[in-house]
C-alpha cells in the first residue's frame, strides 16, 4: 500500500487505535508498549501484513526530531528541581562523560570485531551512546517504579540530558568519516559551541518564556498550552540555528518552567503529558514502518554481540568511571548500569548517516535497530525485577507523590482556612499568580459579592474577596499571611 493524502489518517488513525489498545493490556504480559508501538508498525511495513511502503529517512528524522522535542520537554516540566539539585552533579557526569566513555568503549570493541573503520565504529558507538528520555519515562513511570536515595531523578536527569552529548558525538564521528582530513580543534570548537551556547540559550529561553506565559492575556485557557508549544519549538530552532544545541535548549528551558509558577500551569502539564505519550506512539510507529525487518536479520548475530557488550560491559564500565569519585553504594552503580535503555533516539539518530549517504549506512542503522529492540526487550522488562534484587525499590506502602504530581492532582491538604482580603491588602489588584503562594497552599473558591468565582492563575484579586485555602499545615497558613501583610507598592 502507498501512503496517499486520501488514505494516511485513515491508515494512521487505524494504527494509533491499534497501539493504544494493544499498550492498554501489554504489561499483564510484561512486554514494554515501546516495543509494541515498533513491532505494530514493522508489521504495518513493507514486510509485514499491512505492506505499507514507507522508505523516506528523512521525514522519518523530521518526524524524530519533532516527537523528541515534546517527549524531552514533557520530561523536563516533570522534573523536580528539589529532588534533581541533590544529585545534579552526577547526572550531569553521566550525560557527559558517561557518554562519551560508553561511545569510546563500545567504538573500541566494534572496530576489534568488525571490519568498520575506526571512525565509523564510533560513529556507531556514538548513535547508541545516550540512554533514551523516552524509554525511561515511559517505563519508570507506567510501571510507577519508585527507588529510594534519589535514584529516579539520577535516571530520568540522566536521559533527559544526555542526548546532546550523544547528537554532537554522531555529529563529529559521521564528520570524521565523510571527510577525514577536518581540523581536530574545527570538531572540539563545534562541541563546545553546541554545548555551551545549547545550555545558556536553554536557560535565557525559560526565562523569557516565563514572562510572556504570565504577562500575556489570551482570554482562553486552551491557548495557553499552544503558546508554550510555540515557545518550545521557537528554543529549539532559534538556539540550532545560532549552533547551539535545540535539545539540550529545550530540556533546560523545561526544567526551568517546570519549576516556576505558571499561569494555568495543571492545563499545561496535562497536555504535555498526552502529546507526550503521543509522539512516542508515533516515534515507534514511524521507525517501524521504516525498517525492513529481512534487512536486520543477516546482521542479527554481530547486532547481539554488539548489545551484549553494551549492557553487560560498556555501559557499566561508564558508569563505574563516571561516578568514581562520588559517595555512592555499589548496588545503586549497578542498578544505574542496568537502567541503561536504548530506543527510539539512537534509531533517529542513525538515519543521520543514511541521509548523509557514507557506505555503512544500511548496516549501521539495522545494528542500531536491533540493539534498541533488545535493549528494551532485556533491560526494560527487567527493571523491577533488578530493583527488588538489589534492594533499591521502595515498598508500594511508602512510595512518594513527586511534587508535581500532587500539584496536577490536587489531593485533599489537611486544613481549610477562608482569609477576606482588606482593601489595603498587598494582594489587592495582583493576579494569583504574582503573589507566589507556597505550593503546599491552593486557592480552590473565591467568595466575591455573594457570588463565587473559580480562580485561576490570571484571575485578579480584589477588596474584600474571601480566599477559600485548601493548605497542609499551619505553616503554609502563616507563609501565606506573610505574603498578604506585605506592604503594598505604590
Amino acid at each position: 500500500m502507498n501512503l496517499t493524502i486520501e488514505n494516511i489518517l485513515l491508515v494512521g488513525s487505524l494504527l494509533l487505535f491499534i497501539s493504544i489498545v494493544v499498550g492498554k493490556t501489554s504489561y499483564k504480559f510484561g512486554v514494554p508498549t515501546l516495543i509494541l508501538f515498533l513491532t505494530i508498525g514493522m508489521l504495518a511495513g513493507s514486510d509485514g501484513i499491512g505492506g505499507i511502503r514507507f522508505s523516506d529517512s528523512k521525514m522519518a528524522q523530521f518526524i524524530g526530531i519533532v516527537s523528541l522535542n515534546f517527549i524531552l520537554f514533557s520530561g523536563g516540566l516533570d522534573t523536580n528541581w528539589k529532588a534533581v539539585k541533590p544529585i545534579l552533579k552526577e547526572g550531569l557526569v553521566l550525560s557527559t562523560i558517561g557518554v562519551l566513555l560508553t561511545a569510546v568503549s563500545l567504538g573500541t570493541f566494534v572496530w576489534f570485531v568488525t571490519d568498520f573503520t575506526i571512525f565509523e565504529s564510533m560513529l556507531l558507538g556514538s548513535i547508541v551512546s545516550s540512554t533514551d528520555a523516552a524509554a525511561v519515562f515511559s517505563i519508570l513511570r507506567s510501571k510507577n517504579l519508585a527507588l529510594k536515595n534519589n535514584l529516579r531523578p539520577t535516571l530520568e536527569l540522566e536521559s533527559g540530558s544526555n542526548d546532546p552529548m550523544a547528537y554532537v558525538l554522531t555529529l563529529t564521528f559521521l564528520t570524521l568519516v565523510t571527510s577525514q582530513d577536518e581540523s581536530i580543534w574545527k570538531i572540539i570548537i563545534m562541541f563546545l559551541q553546541q554545548m555551551i551556547f545549547g545550555g545558556v540559550a536553554g536557560f535565557a529561553f525559560g526565562k523569557l518564556s516565563k514572562i510572556i506565559i504570565n504577562k500575556i492575556k489570551l482570554g482562553f485557557e486552551g491557548l495557553y498550552p499552544v503558546l508554550v508549544i510555540a515557545l518550545m519549538f521557537i528554543t529549539f530552532s532559534a538556539t540550532d540555528l545560532f549552533g547551539g544545541n535545540g535539545f539540550l535548549a529545550i530540556y533546560i528551558c523545561s526544567v526551568y518552567l517546570g519549576n516556576q509558577d505558571l499561569i494555568h500551569k495543571s492545563t499545561i502539564l496535562k497536555m504535555f503529558d498526552g502529546i507526550a505519550w503521543l509522539m512516542q506512539i508515533v516515534l515507534f510507529l514511524t521507525l517501524g514502518l521504516l525498517v525492513f525487518p529481512s534487512q536486520i536479520i543477516p546482521y542479527m548475530g554481530i547486532g547481539l554481540l554488539i548489545s551484549v557488550f553494551l549492557i553487560l560491559v560498556a555501559r557499566p564500565i561508564s558508569v563505574f568511571l563516571s561516578l568514581m569519585f562520588f559517595k555512592m553504594k555499589l548496588r545503586r552503580r549497578f542498578y544505574i548500569s542496568w537502567v541503561g535503555l536504548r530506543g527510539a533516539v539512537p534509531i533517529v539518530f542513525a538515519t543521520y548517516p543514511l541521509l548523509a549517504g557514507i557506505d555503512k549506512a544500511n548496516i549501521i542503522f539495522n545494528i542500531v535497530f536491533f540493539i534498541s529492540v533488545t535493549s528494551i526487550l532485556i533491560q526494560g522488562t527487567t527493571l523491577s525485577i533488578i530493583a527488588k534484587w538489589l534492594n533499591v525499590a521502595l515498598p508500594e506502602e511508602v512510595k512518594p507523590i513527586a511534587e508535581n504530581d500532587r500539584y496536577i492532582l490536587n489531593l485533599p491538604k489537611s486544613e481549610m482556612e477562608e482569609i477576606t482580603i482588606a482593601p489595603g491588602s498587598f494582594a489587592v489588584e495582583k493576579r494569583i499568580i504574582d503573589l507566589h503562594f507556597p505550593r503546599s497552599a491552593f486557592i480552590v473558591m473565591i467568595k466575591r459579592n455573594k457570588k463565587f468565582v473559580r480562580p485561576g492563575g490570571s484571575t485578579v484579586i480584589e477588596a474584600n474577596d474571601t480566599l477559600v485555602l485548601l493548605l497542609d499545615n499551619e505553616a503554609s497558613l502563616n507563609e501565606v499571611h506573610t505574603i498578604l501583610d506585605q506592604t503594598p507598592i505604590a
